[in-house]
């Protein structure tokens, strides 16, 4: 079951001893996985840059709906930004469960694609009523064409502290992200009226408050402060964190095999 709502990739409950798996890192992978899975490892068209890993981590060549690991082999794993290019999210969702006791799963929400629409991107994906709900893009009314990503994604939240802030406060805004353990709670192409509604049909009031619960004065001064506390915490971590290698360099160390292409 979904268990928590993190800030942040860099907001996780990973123990110092757990032995985690990433699936598709791209250009972006966390430090902290011990492995990591790519389907695609000279393809560029569902990342923004060439594949990158630290010379710490296991490269294994293998695609999300197909992991080629024993039942429970990680404590914990991470899928950032992926679901949204599977061709099977289900078999994807059960496969990472199957792998791994916990995880940590972050895509983009329908605003979000609406923003910064990828076209790589196959599904649209909302989180509703504790699992996540994906509907096929293709049947989407909207314009998916204009990609204001680079206001959205590389200039406001460097420049802007209240747009970077509205981040955190309204988490489910722009990103989906899930902490679970066990399992995930998931539909796709959803044929049920109400979960139908939320992709096909203009938000009401009630809509709108389903994504984004009310909440008092109160709480939302202390959701924001913690917001802002975990914001300094996260740029300390992204500055001491190193830089990773390119595949070319990874595959040049000692002792690591070069993957099947």
């Amino acid at each position: 079951m979904i268990t928590r709502n993190p800030f942040s990739r860099y907001d996780l409950s990973i123990k110092p001893n757990d032995y985690v798996l990433e699936v598709g890192p791209g250009h972006n992978p966390s430090f902290r996985a011990n492995v990591i899975t790519e389907k695609y490892l000279l393809d560029n068209y569902n990342r923004c840059g060439d594949l990158h890993i630290f010379p710490h981590q296991k490269l294994v060549h293998a695609a999300g709906e197909e992991l080629p690991f024993n039942d429970k082999s990680f404590d914990y794993v991470i899928c950032n930004q992926v679901l949204e290019h599977a061709d099977d999210p289900a078999r994807f969702i059960n496969e990472i469960t199957r792998v791994s006791k916990k995880g940590y799963i972050e895509t983009p929400s329908l605003i979000g694609e609406f923003l910064f629409p990828k076209e790589s991107h196959k599904w649209v994906i909302l989180y509703i009523d504790n699992k996540l709900v994906f509907y096929d893009k293709s049947k989407m009314p909207g314009n998916y064409k204009c990609d204001y990503g680079e206001v959205f994604l590389n200039y406001l939240p460097y420049q802007s502290l209240p747009y970077k802030t509205l981040w955190y406060t309204e988490g489910d805004m722009m990103i989906n992200r899930c902490e679970w353990e066990g399992s995930v709670d998931y539909i796709v192409n959803p044929e049920d009226d109400y979960y139908l509604s939320f992709f096909t049909e203009k938000w009401d009031r009630a809509k709108a408050e389903k994504i984004f619960p009310p909440r008092s004065v109160k709480s939302e001064l202390i959701h924001t402060l913690k917001a802002l506390r975990f914001m300094k915490k996260e740029k300390k971590i992204r500055k001491n964190t190193p830089t990773p290698l390119s595949f070319e360099e990874y595959i040049d160390l000692p002792g690591i095999t070069i993957p099947k292409l």
